[in-house]
């Protein structure tokens, strides 16, 4: 049985504890899946369609990317007012200790780079299999119609993730890179994982946070892709009890296409060259390959964090 998000929170070690229902949700008998689901559904409110109606207000429906300063500029606004500042807010519903909750400890910088690796080798294996999802036969009709969707979206994402300057691209990288790997992974990681762990353990938790993570981004192209992205990151925040590991995780994974641009290279060409051009062998080659440098950097991000305790606890520093 669950027991309400507000009972017996765990204000971390050194501090006395507090009494079971102390918090909102504890006192209203909330369920921690219930309020993950309900983070969810505020977070797609508040983001998806109230940041969608500023930006129709302000560009209109279709935005001019010849210039995309202003869109870059509100998209890192609409990410702060919209997904970090409400997931520290409603985080004090949940806890009276919003550091511990969502996990806001210093971690081991062996514990920041070796996830590096990790997302990097991930996202060559997505990028084969994106190849492959390419492939899949249509019907003439919705081809069309799918191959232009896919067309305006590449169009859009290569407008906002483009620079021409050093100072342009340092500007990209916030947008693009620094204030979404915080945003969503204090949204995500820290409070919507969080909560799901406490109702329904640790891998489901996981599980469920990264599915939804992929699906919040609205790209039915890279709905999968995104998913395990989702995944992978929430297993870096609860095996490392930090939240900055899946940040740091996230925004190498944001950074790599700003810089693959920046430098003149699509971003799944700057280790394996045109996946598009290659064969079956190859493709294939390329994903083994890949699934083992992720397999032997995730091995040795197992033994950098000891294994969390049953309340979540794990390696991070304090």
């Amino acid at each position: 049985m669950e027991t309400p998000v507000g009972d017996h929170p765990d204000p971390g070690p050194g501090m006395p504890p507090v009494p079971g229902g102390t918090t909102f949700l504890g006192r209203h008998g909330v369920s921690p899946v219930t309020f993950g689901y309900l983070c969810v559904v505020f977070f797609f409110v508040v983001y998806q369609v109230l940041g969608s109606a500023f930006s129709v207000l302000i560009f209109g429906l279709s935005p001019d990317l010849t210039e995309p300063g202003g869109f870059r500029v509100f998209t890192g606004i609409a990410q702060m007012a919209f997904l970090l500042v409400p997931a520290l807010l409603v985080a004090r519903l949940a806890s009276a200790d919003i550091l511990y909750y969502m996990r806001l400890r210093r971690p081991s910088l062996p514990s920041l780079l070796v996830p590096m690796v990790g997302v990097f080798s991930l996202q060559q294996m997505l990028q084969v299999y994106m190849v492959f999802q390419g492939k899949i036969p249509l019907p003439p009709e919705v081809e069309g119609l799918v191959n232009e969707m896919k067309e305006a979206i590449d169009r859009t994402l290569v407008s906002l993730l483009s620079s021409h300057s050093f100072p342009e691209f340092l500007g990209v990288v916030l947008v693009i890179a620094v204030i979404p790997a915080v945003a969503e992974e204090f949204a995500f990681r820290g409070l919507i994982q969080r909560s799901f762990e406490k109702g329904i353990g640790a891998v489901r938790g996981i599980m469920t946070s990264g599915i939804i993570f992929g699906a919040f981004h609205l790209n039915p192209f890279s709905i999968v892709p995104l998913m395990a992205l989702g995944v992978y990151l929430g297993f870096l925040a609860y095996r490392a009890n930090s939240v900055w590991v899946s940040a740091a995780a996230h925004f190498f994974n944001n950074l790599i296409p700003v810089a693959a641009l920046y430098f003149g290279i699509a971003d799944e060409k700057v280790i394996t060259g045109d996946l598009g051009d290659m064969s079956f062998g190859t493709l294939m080659a390329v994903f083994w390959f890949s699934g083992v440098i992720f397999l032997l950097s995730t091995y040795y991000f197992l033994h950098l964090t000891r294994k969390p305790a049953g309340d979540g606890r794990g390696a991070a520093s304090s």
